[in-house]
């Protein structure tokens, strides 16, 4: 009963996460079904809980820090860990991938409706799980330096790196174990889902609208951005917001450039 009422103290500490959360699961099991979603959330979750579990300790692989036990009685903890924190990369990396899948895949078009065509031969493969990790990386440039200063609107101060950080209090290790968290996953799960190919068969031909995951991609980045604004950051605010044209430039060309070649 008390793990249950401080999961519940979680989602009402914490609503935006869990907003966030329900829109991914809304997109991921459209995309690949309810089980691959809850396996992938499952896994997403456990890997970064290590991950975090390890890094609280000793530094790997996001640099050594510490959350602040302040709302221990308040929202749900794994050991050290809160459990919102590492529940935050299943629908990061996830949407990630969905942009990934978006530059890479070939495009149906029709109008404003747009479809991955045959993602079966490159939906694992390496440029598309690297692209994924990176673009989850850039993610966490603009979300990390506004969670450190969760003081300053209603996060709250949550954790603190042991040494000062290169940019804007976090260091460059930090976003080296998210492009490391997010490749690891993705390759994890691409092994599971081609096992669950022999025995689950997903229908493939049946595609949802392609800028879905990419859409909610964009809505945590400009979550994030209004944020940052929002505490008068404006030199950090202003650079993330060249990263998050710089990435939508990319998404929009890509898409302007398949209906060219369709043309």
């Amino acid at each position: 009963m008390e793990t249950i009422s401080l999961l519940w103290g979680t989602v009402i500490l914490r609503p935006y996460v869990f907003v966030f959360l329900a829109f991914y699961l809304t997109v991921a099991i459209l995309n690949m079904g309810v089980v691959r979603s809850l396996l992938f959330t499952v896994l997403a979750y456990v890997l970064a809980f290590l991950c975090e579990y390890s890094s609280t300790r000793n530094g790997f692989p996001f640099g050594h820090y510490s959350y602040i036990e302040t709302t221990r009685d308040q929202e749900l903890w794994v050991s050290n860990v809160p459990f919102m924190d590492s529940l935050s990369f299943s629908f990061l990396i996830y949407v990630s991938y969905t942009v990934s899948l978006l530059l890479w895949a070939p495009l149906i078009r029709k109008g404003w409706d747009i479809r991955l065509g045959d993602i079966q031969p490159l939906k694992h493969s390496v440029r598309v799980i690297a692209s994924a990790s990176v673009l989850c990386m850039l993610m966490d440039v603009i979300i990390d330096p506004a969670a450190f200063l969760g003081d300053r609107w209603f996060l709250g101060k949550i954790y603190f790196y042991r040494e000062e950080g290169e940019y804007f209090h976090i260091p460059l290790t930090n976003f080296a174990g998210w492009i490391f968290v997010a490749g690891l996953t993705l390759s994890c799960f691409a092994v599971l889902d081609r096992w669950l190919d022999s025995i689950i068969p997903f229908n493939s031909q049946y595609q949802v609208p392609a800028l879905l995951g990419p859409g909610l991609y964009f809505g945590v980045l400009i979550f994030n951005l209004g944020v940052t604004f929002y505490i008068e950051e404006m030199l950090l605010g202003c650079l993330g917001t060249l990263i998050s044209l710089g990435i939508f430039a990319l998404v929009f060309f890509r898409v302007k450039r398949f209906e060219a070649r369709a043309e």
